[in-house]
């Protein structure tokens, strides 16, 4: 009975929470439905369950590790940010130390799964991933350069070609495509982010675009980056990997997204209500496409760009 009232104290509920949060529950979500969505597109209605479960698991843990490992080494520009600024790393509620070990830990387990259960290659990128966005991403670019949302975005796209790659366990043009149809899809969400959280990034001296070089190239590369995620994401229905339902989604989702990105060019424009909306439509563009690609597959036969051995 004591054991049960401990583990229902408000300290240890407290506890629990920040441990949950260090992980960034939001992020592990959107990645788990890019990695469903990768895996069932290359699937191709033949789902082995088990795979599934596992690639979801293990990239999910991973995601998990970094996400907690990035409040460790965050912890002192996020002390000046308004929106991270009550971040456990941050408080002390709980020891970095803690953070840093629960961190290691669930990357330990995540790929131990994805290296029993998947493939080399689908290991392969969740490694490369996860060494971007600890170790060059975060140890060094977002703080010392303006490219650092660029780097970012690789490790932002592999969790869609993680799944696809646990599937086919081979690089080919669909998952090419998927890498590099994500990588464009992270740009004007993470500037609009940016935009919307100017003053932040600003207090924390943060070199991303809007901070750097200001709110007009800001704009000019929003509306680029997401002209050319429509044209890229538009070559998985015509190089067959998806059918006319996909091609229907991303034509609608990916020029609705430019229009609305077309209007931070209006006169006397409310910015941070522009990229919020630049925002939010982001995620409703990027999860209907994977959604659709996960229904919408075909059957195209998969000619190798690489294999690893299993």
């Amino acid at each position: 009975m004591q054991i049960q009232d401990r583990f229902m104290s408000p300290q240890w509920k407290a506890r629990f929470k920040g441990y949950v949060q260090v992980t960034k529950p939001g992020i592990i979500f959107g990645n788990l439905i890019s990695v469903a969505g990768g895996f069932l597109l290359a699937a191709k209605g033949d789902v082995n369950l088990v795979l599934m479960l596992a690639s979801l698991v293990g990239l999910s843990l991973v995601v998990a590790s970094g996400c907690a490992i990035n409040n460790c080494i965050d912890r002192d520009i996020d002390a000046k940010m308004q929106r991270t600024c009550k971040r456990v790393t941050v408080t002390g509620e709980i020891a970095v130390g803690n953070v840093l070990a629960f961190g290691l830990a669930l990357g330990v387990l995540g790929f131990s799964i994805l290296a029993l259960f998947t493939n080399a290659l689908a290991l392969l990128f969740a490694v490369i991933g996860y060494i971007v966005y600890v170790g060059v991403y975060s140890l060094y670019m977002k703080r010392n350069s303006v490219y650092g949302t660029l780097v970012g975005s690789f490790s932002g796209a592999v969790p869609p070609v993680v799944g696809y790659c646990s599937v086919t366990g081979q690089m080919d043009m669909g998952a090419a495509i998927l890498l590099l149809m994500f990588s464009l899809w992270q740009m004007p969400h993470s500037y609009a982010i940016a935009i919307f959280r100017f003053n932040d990034y600003a207090a924390a001296n943060i070199p991303v675009l809007p901070v750097a070089e200001g709110m007009t190239k800001a704009k000019l590369h929003i509306v680029l980056y997401i002209a050319v995620f429509a044209l890229v994401s538009a070559l998985l229905p015509l190089a067959g990997y998806t059918g006319i339902a996909f091609m229907a989604v991303t034509c609608a989702t990916s020029l609705w997204w430019l229009a609305m990105a077309l209007k931070g060019y209006r006169h006397g424009v409310d910015m941070h209500r522009w990229a919020r909306q630049v925002f939010g439509f982001s995620i409703i563009t990027i999860t209907a496409l994977s959604v659709t690609m996960a229904l919408d597959f075909q059957a195209v036969s998969q000619t190798p760009l690489f294999t690893l051995v299993r």
